[in-house]
């Protein structure tokens, strides 16, 4: 059961971050070795709903209820599972079904709410949609009489099916009769009909009543409420020493209520006796779970372990609460500080893991096997010697060499460039890009890197062969068309051009008549522009 502990602790961290796919994997493996344990099938209804699979969620969901039928969250999974499939009606009688095991559950009363207002909506989006319609106007006289002609039938089937219709309709007398009959409003204007008004619903002056008014608490449950407060107000004049002996003396009183553990744990926080805040955190986790607290405050409570540990720079511990808080609810303010954590951790695991001097081990095992010709064998190694030693230029020139022999250009490409951001002086790192550009035949890039290698030493023999090469290689190809105005097109700055209306017009002016190229390059931009065009092949100028 450990095993399916931790991979439920697995799926928690990965739906917390994003990963739904893992997280189903996970829950998956914890189900197969825990398949009675119902929060499992809750967790994997979240990730299920989570990824849009909502009868699977759904399905999850009854089977958490089959293992435990009084568990309030299961009841709110189902719900919500039926309210994304659009079937209100049962979700509805899910919630309700919930408030019978736990009726203060806020997350069930505001799902019922919720579901109730769309029933409510849809309703009264489609009047016709009415279970007893035909019933509603055999009672009125206004409606009694049109019953009996099948054409108004017929009508009302249409309205029935096809709300949207309704408004090319309005114009109808009967339709208006029929609206007034439903509704239960007057829509035609007469001042002589008897309808009295509908009263005002109750519920508007109920939800200030909801709550349990404290003359109906117990005494110990005022008392505890009333030092509350007056913690409270400690607190926030930063009375901490006074404002702890209030919330002690509220557990005191209620011991039920998490909420006074918790309060207690922020001075300790405030105060930078972070080991006592984390042991007042998990005491108030451990009150709140044997209480059926709101999962909100059990998420609360993680955050500010994990705010403890954020404050101590202990950032794995730091990570792995705030994914416990997010697994119970999730909160931006959380999340954000999470993703903060995970890079900073990352940074740290990266600095730690430099060593030069393994570096270079890595580098020379690298080196044997590119001199026997295993070169994915020499890439890991020199992958390795990076890891170790990231700002040494020369190992990302060797890996390129590596690309290059496996026929990897664009990687090699890439390697090449870090290798001369970190050493631009490194003639090294621009034979082999050009090298790489000379093999892909993109010979106008591979010689403008050739020229600046030469910039750098002109005897550089290699950056000297190579240029000539590519010029000769882009003299005598013969490519087609179509080859070569797909590679050209491959490049972003003929892209670029190509995508800019004026040097459209430019060059079908050009083709129309060739006198007017002297005049365009005039301009030194189009000018250069054009002088691009030449290098890769699309345009000829004879």
């Amino acid at each position: 059961m450990e095993e399916a502990q931790e991979l439920k602790e697995r799926g928690n961290r990965a739906l917390a971050a994003g990963d739904v796919g893992g997280a189903l994997r996970h829950y998956t493996a914890a189900i197969a070795l825990d398949g009675r344990n119902h929060v499992l099938f809750s967790n994997r209804s979240a990730a299920y709903a989570r990824q849009g699979d909502y009868a699977r969620a759904l399905a999850d969901a009854c089977r958490t209820l089959e293992l435990r039928p009084d568990w309030a969250k299961g009841y709110s999974r189902k719900a919500a599972a039926l309210e994304f499939l659009h079937r209100f009606e049962e979700a509805k009688a899910a919630y309700e079904e919930g408030l019978k095991h736990e009726p203060g559950n806020v997350q069930l009363k505001e799902g019922l709410r919720g579901v109730e207002a769309r029933l409510a909506e849809r309703k009264l989006l489609n009047p016709f949609s009415v279970p007893d319609l035909y019933g509603r106007l055999e009672a009125d006289p206004r409606t009694r009489a049109l019953l009996g002609d099948p054409e108004y039938r017929q009508l009302l089937e249409q309205l029935r099916s096809h709300p949207a219709q309704l408004g090319t309709k309005l114009q109808d007398p009967r339709v208006m009769t029929t609206l007034s009959v439903l509704l239960g409003v007057d829509l035609s204007g007469a001042e002589e009909e008897e309808e009295a008004p509908s009263p005002p619903p109750p519920p508007p002056p109920q939800p200030p009543a909801q709550p349990p008014p404290p003359e109906e608490l117990p005494e110990n449950k005022k008392e505890a409420q009333r030092e509350k407060e007056l913690g409270n107000a400690a607190y926030k004049r930063k009375e901490f020493p006074t404002a702890l002996a209030h919330y002690t003396r509220a557990e005191e009183l209620d011991p039920t209520n998490m909420t006074y553990v918790t309060n207690q744990a922020a001075v300790y926080f405030e105060t930078g006796d972070y080991n006592r805040c984390r042991e007042l955190c998990e005491k108030a986790i451990e009150v709140g779970r044997e209480n059926r607290e709101d999962y909100r405050q059990i998420a609360k409570a993680y955050a500010r372990i994990g705010n403890s540990y954020l404050r101590e720079e202990r950032y794995k511990d730091a990570v792995n609460f705030y994914n416990k808080s997010l697994a119970e609810h999730r909160t931006p303010d959380v999340l954000k500080k999470c993703q903060q954590a995970e890079k900073i951790l990352k940074e740290q695991e990266r600095l730690a893991y430099i060593d030069p001097d393994l570096a270079l081990e890595e580098k020379n095992k690298g080196n044997e096997c590119f001199q026997r010709g295993d070169y994915p064998q020499a890439m890991k190694h020199y992958s390795e010697a990076i890891r170790r030693n990231p700002n040494e230029a020369r190992l990302y020139s060797n890996r390129a060499a590596c690309y290059t022999k496996l026929l990897e250009f664009p990687l090699a490409l890439k390697d090449c460039e870090e290798c001369i951001r970190l050493e631009p002086s490194f003639i090294k790192g621009y034979t082999r890009k050009a090298a790489a550009l000379e093999a892909m035949k993109d010979y106008s890039k591979a010689m403008d890197v050739y020229q600046r290698a030469l910039d750098l030493d002109a005897s550089c023999k290699e950056a000297a062969e190579g240029y000539q090469r590519c010029l000769l290689a882009q003299y005598n190809r013969q490519d087609t068309p179509e080859e070569v105005k797909r590679r050209a097109m491959a490049d972003p700055e003929v892209q670029q051009i190509m995508s800019d209306p004026a040097m459209r017009l430019i060059l079908e002016q050009m083709q129309k008549d060739p006198q007017a190229l002297s005049e365009h390059l005039k301009n030194p931009v189009i000018a250069q522009k054009i002088q691009k065009l030449m290098d890769v092949g699309l345009i000829a100028i004879r």
